[in-house]
């Protein structure tokens, strides 16, 4: 025999005598684990030391965190205020054509913007109000609302809206004796009941398909004409054509948002145009709504050297109506209401501009 493989057999002879004298039954387990010291309660965590997220801390799972300052200021929605501004400056415009200068009323146009700007505000809280405690926003496609989200609660909501309801109510009483037209207090009051019952009362007539004939009186027709008999006491074919142009354009913006809303509010028994007419009726609805107004500008270009500028208002008109007509998720809508808003405003700017200069 080869006594090299003997040497290599005799290590693993010897450890295999060595393996059961190491470890035995009766000390290997007992000598290491004892149920005193092995199995200790672990003590509750407190409050302190929970996460942020709320599971399982301080707050309970799927609630949401109380809406801090950029919030209420989110709620308000700042950039429909650009629907606010648009007419009050074309009424402004449109009353220049008749006075000295464009700015011999200039107080009465403030008093105008500031009713403008508060009724718009409280509309928006309003709207998140009465469509939060039914529950319509409570899954909605866009940004979240107030008290859809639960970050608010319905009656902090709600005070809000009164707070800028009695703004717009104090500037706009001041404005009326200002200008001594005191039927115009009349005016005033459907105005603010059309801005409550659009989704506010038992029977929102929002809900009715017939928030589009409201926003083209009251943030397009009213305004415009408003503005101008405040401070002229009279309208002219300018305001009137103006007012229509730009309600055409502020019901262009709500007719994306209900688009984009479309399936969710036919859920929430929420019946807007855009559920009635359906997808594409709808769209073509929009675009028939955004070319309207560059049309009338036709009339403005005849009689005013400058208007014809208002047709660069179509840099962004054009990419909407693009984005509406194949949009399919709720990011692209967002950015065509976006550009629909800026339009509006740009195309009330340039036309108020026109006429003033």
């Amino acid at each position: 025999m080869d006594p090299r493989r003997i040497e290599r057999q005799r290590p693993s002879a010897a450890s295999s005598k060595a393996i059961p004298s190491k470890v035995t039954p009766s000390k290997a387990i007992p000598s290491k684990a004892t149920p005193s010291k092995s199995v200790t309660p672990s003590k509750p965590t407190s409050g302190r030391n929970r996460g942020k997220s709320g599971h399982p801390g301080g707050r309970k799972a799927g609630e949401a965190r109380p809406a801090t300052l950029s919030t209420w200021i989110a709620g308000a929605r700042l950039q429909t205020l650009l629907l606010a501004i648009a007419p009050v400056l074309v009424g402004t415009g449109a009353a220049s054509v008749v006075l000295p200068h464009w700015y011999e009323h200039w107080f009465r146009a403030v008093l105008a913007l500031i009713v403008a700007l508060a009724l718009q505000i409280a509309v928006n809280f309003a709207n998140d109000y009465s469509d939060g405690i039914r529950g319509v926003d409570t899954n909605r496609a866009g940004p979240p609302r107030l008290v859809g989200s639960g970050r608010a609660k319905p009656r902090a909501v709600l005070t809000v809206a009164i707070v800028f309801f009695a703004i717009a109510a104090v500037a706009g009483a001041i404005l009326v004796w200002r200008s001594g037209q005191w039927w115009l207090l009349a005016v005033g009051a459907v105005c603010f009941a059309a801005a409550w019952f659009y989704t506010g009362g038992k029977h929102p007539y929002g809900y009715y398909a017939l928030g589009e004939v409201a926003v083209f009186i009251f943030f397009g027709v009213v305004p415009v004409a408003g503005t101008m008999y405040t401070q002229t006491g009279t309208v002219n074919l300018e305001a009137w054509l103006g007012g229509i142009a730009l309600g055409c354009l502020a019901c262009a913006v709500l007719v994306v948002n209900n688009l984009r809303d479309r399936e969710r509010d036919a859920v929430s028994r929420k019946r807007t145009l855009a559920v009635l007419l359906g997808n594409r009726p709808t769209r073509a609805l929009y675009v028939v709504l955004m070319l309207v107004p560059m049309g009338l500008l036709a009339f403005y270009t005849v009689f005013y050297l400058h208007a014809g500028y208002v047709f660069f208002v179509a840099l962004l008109v054009v990419p909407a109506i693009v984005i509406v007509l194949f949009a399919k998720t709720a990011v692209e809508y967002v950015s065509a209401l976006r550009l629909t808003l800026f339009a509006a405003f740009l195309y009330g700017l340039g036309l108020a501009a026109a006429l003033a200069f």
